[in-house]
């Protein structure tokens, strides 16, 4: 009787290893292949500038002063040739600069004030804006990388938000 039921078993084993393996849902696909992992830490002044219509992050070469009013600097100059390439584009106004960047005693915030008109930007260039300062406010220890910014313009302020990509 136990050779049976031992027969029985590795025949309802089988089946049930059969039905596992052909009915997982996995099909067979050619090898997908990508760019190699970027390795080490990143170096540059980061930018955040749109990709049809979604805010992406772009490394410029490192310059001397990494500072956030100079990456504000570099975003309202518009992207690059190649950037533009890609089909990136801004939204923030060239007349943006000059700026001055502060912090917060706690590095909880930074005001970024403006000699342009804060209150017409759009959601985009505020994001842009606000993710550009952030990250090199971090970048020079200045404040945390996901402190409120807060835009102050001739027309008065818009209130503090943080990156919304982070």
């Amino acid at each position: 009787m136990t050779g049976r039921r031992t027969g029985r078993a590795l025949l309802a084993g089988g089946l049930l290893l059969t039905l596992l393996v052909a009915g997982c849902g996995v099909r067979p696909s050619r090898v997908i292949t990508g760019r190699s992992a970027v390795s080490g830490p990143s170096v540059g002044t980061g930018l955040y500038l749109l990709a049809q219509g979604e805010i992406v992050l772009v490394l410029r070469p490192a310059t001397a002063g990494a500072s956030p009013a100079n990456a504000l600097a570099l975003l309202a100059a518009g992207p690059d040739e190649d950037e533009r390439g890609q089909g990136l584009t801004s939204e923030v106004p060239v007349g943006i600069d000059p700026v001055t960047v502060t912090a917060g005693a706690d590095r909880s915030g930074l005001t970024v004030r403006t000699t342009g008109a804060a209150l017409p930007l759009s959601a985009h260039a505020a994001d842009q804006i606000i993710c550009t300062v952030a990250d090199a406010a971090a970048q020079v220890d200045l404040a945390f990388s996901f402190a409120p910014v807060t835009i102050v313009g001739s027309d008065g302020a818009r209130p503090p938000r943080p990156c919304p990509i982070r």
